[in-house]
């Protein structure tokens, strides 16, 4: 069996990890960022009505600052993103897991809400209600990736479209990788020319990895 290639930076590689490897997966990390904190202030609370956090980073990431927002609830994209809030004592008032336009979707129009995000971001497609984006964190780029190489006649597992990017510009042989996107937009930004693009059911990890276990046995995907 190809193995499988893990591009995202700790602590989300070794969750992706662990779960490859419960499916018998032959699963590998090659980091191509680092999460980092910076420096950000909290608004005050009374200005908005709920948290948006779209990356358990934030979470992970955003210090002391995020007391003074602890009595917010929380609308979560994606598990994992929730679970880190709920472990940091915030109440989780939804759970998108079909991305973030879906999420915002159910909510009402007026809602005032505070995103608490990465320094590189896609703004949502929905963007009729008040959002206001505070960064907490980066992604500071490895250069050079470790063990680039071992990414040859493999399935790489593409969980942004910042990561697509990144791997597109790295990839010496793309004829011999097939790419497992989590996202229309992870697929789009990591291009043409790779054995096979797939595309996962939805935007998880658990979809991402039922993909690349197809593609880790065929040519081409489903």
């Amino acid at each position: 069996m190809r193995p499988v290639v893990v591009l995202r930076p700790e602590p989300g590689a070794s969750e992706t990890l662990a779960r490859a490897r419960e499916q018998g997966l032959e699963a590998i990390s090659i980091p191509l960022f680092q999460i980092e904190p910076v420096e950000w202030e909290a608004p005050d609370p009374a200005a908005f009505d709920a948290l948006l956090l779209t990356s358990a980073s934030a979470v992970r990431h955003g210090g002391g600052r995020l007391e003074a927002l602890r009595a917010l609830p929380v609308h979560a994209v994606g598990e994992a993103t929730a679970k880190a809030a709920r472990d940091a004592g915030f109440a989780i008032a939804s759970l998108g897991r079909a991305g973030v336009d879906a999420l915002l979707d159910t909510l009402g129009s007026e809602i005032r809400l505070l995103h608490l995000c990465g320094e590189d971001r896609r703004d949502p497609d929905n963007r009729p209600r008040k959002i206001e984006a505070v960064t907490v964190y980066r992604a500071r780029a490895i250069d050079p990736p470790p063990n680039l190489e071992r990414a040859m006649n493999s399935v790489v597992l593409v969980h942004s479209p910042r990561a697509g990017a990144r791997f597109a510009e790295l990839a010496d042989d793309r004829g011999s990788i097939a790419v497992a996107a989590i996202s229309d937009a992870a697929a789009e930004a990591v291009g043409a020319g790779w054995e096979a693009v797939g595309i996962a059911g939805r935007p998880s990890d658990e979809a991402l990895l039922a993909l690349a276990a197809r593609l880790c046995n065929k040519s081409s995907p489903e």
